[in-house]
Order: structure tokens, then sequence, then C-alpha cells
């Protein structure tokens, strides 16, 4: 089955006050324990200044921002390095959550940015991107 594109309409008049908003991206700043990005932000704005409505995937730039200074400030890895830990480990999500023994759906979860990893499972993969022959070590003591 093929997804079909969702078209927005180019406008649509604001819910509280009527005034017409027009589809456009405009820059938005994030920020997060004294860090910042800038990103460009898709939705409804009006002619100069004031709300915007956002609505389907005109969040996704910020909310991938914000994981980003996550990543930087406290060292919570963002689902983009997770996926590329996972794949560096050559792991499917599947048995990556049986290495880290996070359940089978985790790792979907986190890529997703569903839910973030653990502290030593955050641990886990920063030893495991730095020295991803040791993984094979956590395979076999999972079979035994």
């Amino acid at each position: 089955m093929v997804d079909k594109a969702t078209v927005l309409p180019p406008s649509m008049p604001c819910p509280e006050t009527g005034q017409m908003l027009r589809r456009d991206t405009r820059p938005f700043t994030v920020r997060y324990k004294g860090q910042e990005a800038i990103v460009d932000l898709p939705g409804y704005y009006p002619e100069g200044d004031g709300e915007s409505i956002h609505v389907g995937s005109d969040m996704t730039a910020a909310e991938e921002a914000l994981r980003t200074l996550k990543e930087r400030v406290d060292g919570v890895p963002a689902p983009a390095t997770i996926r590329r830990i996972r794949h560096k480990l050559r792991l499917s999500q599947r048995a990556a959550g049986a290495v880290f023994r996070v359940g089978d759906r985790a790792f979907d979860k986190y890529e997703r940015s569903l839910i973030e990893p653990s502290g030593p499972t955050i641990q886990l993969l920063r030893l495991l991107d730095t020295h991803p022959e040791l993984v094979s070590e956590l395979q076999t003591a999972d079979r035994r």
C-alpha cells in the first residue's frame, strides 16, 4: 500500500481571531539549558508577527533539534545516534533489545523518540560505539 502525501491548503483562518494564516516556513529558536539551535519551522503564519499554527509533522524539525541539544548537553543520545550505533553493531532492533536486555520493542521506541534509554543503556551504547567488538561477548553471554 502506498502512503499518500498529505496536501495542506495554502491558507486557513486562525480559529481564535479569524485572521487569515498562510502556509510558510520561518526560523524558530529551540532552547535547552542555555543552548540553542535555529530550525526552519513549517506552519501557518499571519502577516508579520503573531501566533502560528502547526499541524501534522510541522514540529518534527523542532523536536529533532531539541533531541540534538539534549544529546549535547545531557549526553542522552538522539534517535539518529542510537540508530547509527545499532547499525554499526549490525543488530536488528529486536536483537539490540536482547543484547541490552531492555525488551523487544525498546529500540523501536528509542529510535522513534517515544522514550529515552536509561542511564545504563546509554553507557553501554557509548561503550559499544567505541568498542563494537564487545557486542559478540554480550551475545555469547546471552546464550549461556
